[in-house]
């Protein structure tokens, strides 16, 4: 089985430090594009941190920047919804909004 290239984004912290994380999903919601990223985990049993980041696009650059707060509850319900979606048997269900 081949192995699929990871979509990886590089940020940078406030003390300078570089942070990677995998962009593991694409959704929109309320007119705009949205991607889920998560943190590699350090162990395989360890729980991975999921971010959210609005996707604002600039000429022919992708700016990822934290979705707004007040958007969270209802990103949060997608996202959750999204993951936990069998998607080899979805057919476009309400949850996980997959066409």
């Amino acid at each position: 089985m081949e192995e699929l290239e990871k979509d990886l984004v590089v940020f940078t912290d406030e003390e300078g430090n570089e942070v990677e994380l995998e962009v593991v999903d694409y959704f929109d919601y309320d007119g705009d594009e949205y991607a889920v990223m998560i943190a590699p985990a350090a162990e395989e049993d360890e729980d991975q941190d999921l971010f959210v980041f609005k996707i604002e696009v600039d000429g022919e650059y992708e700016n990822f920047v934290p979705a707004d707060e007040d958007k969270m509850d209802a990103l949060s319900q997608i996202v959750e919804a999204r993951l936990d979606c069998d998607k080899e048997s979805c057919e476009g269900c309400s949850g996980c909004n997959i066409e």
